[in-house]
């Protein structure tokens, strides 16, 4: 999908030291991230600075990928949830469907209804490299797969209802997803 960034929401599609998240068409975004061997202090580092940069981006979601970075890492901090970073998380079950709008720090601006699992389990390791089974429903699970997909290269356009894709300035826009 060809994606035309109207005048007004070019700025928000800045990536620089300021602004490190990358914006499409970044090559990073469309590839499968590879799995993290083995979780060193490099790793809680790496996940400290997507807790910082997710947070003064106003998001809710992160994927390694969206700094550039060829590795499975997400973190995640939906409201009224505790941040929490997965490494190689791999979605196990996931239940029912829900539909919610869903925006993206990658593609800033650019808003969307997508189909979702209402209910998810995953299996992953935490920060310190332990191995954990997490079970998220409603917006949280809507965040993790949103945030899984980005490690597999799927950006939310590739799964939106192109009929309701919109540009809203953040903050204005009640997106359920990054």
């Amino acid at each position: 999908m060809q994606i035309v960034v109207p005048e007004e929401f070019k700025p928000l599609w800045i990536h620089d030291a300021d602004h490190p998240i990358v914006k499409l068409p970044h090559p990073a975004l469309r590839r499968v991230a590879q799995p993290v061997v083995k979780v060193t202090k490099k790793t809680q580092l790496l996940v400290d600075d997507m807790l910082r940069i997710m947070r003064r981006a106003n998001g809710v979601g992160l994927a390694a990928p969206q700094l550039g970075i060829d590795q499975r890492v997400i973190v995640i901090a939906p409201m009224d949830y505790r941040p929490m970073a997965l490494i190689n998380p791999v979605i196990t079950k996931m239940e029912g469907e829900v539909l919610g709008t869903e925006g993206c720090l990658s593609l800033p601006g650019l808003y969307g209804t997508v189909k979702r699992a209402k209910y998810v389990e995953v299996d992953c390791l935490d920060r310190r490299g332990r191995e954990i089974t997490i079970e998220l429903e409603g917006m949280p699970a809507r965040v993790l797969q949103h945030e899984v997909d980005h490690l597999d290269g799927v950006l939310f356009i590739d799964k939106v209802d192109v009929a309701t894709l919109h540009w809203a300035q953040p903050g204005e826009q009640d997106a359920d997803a990054e």
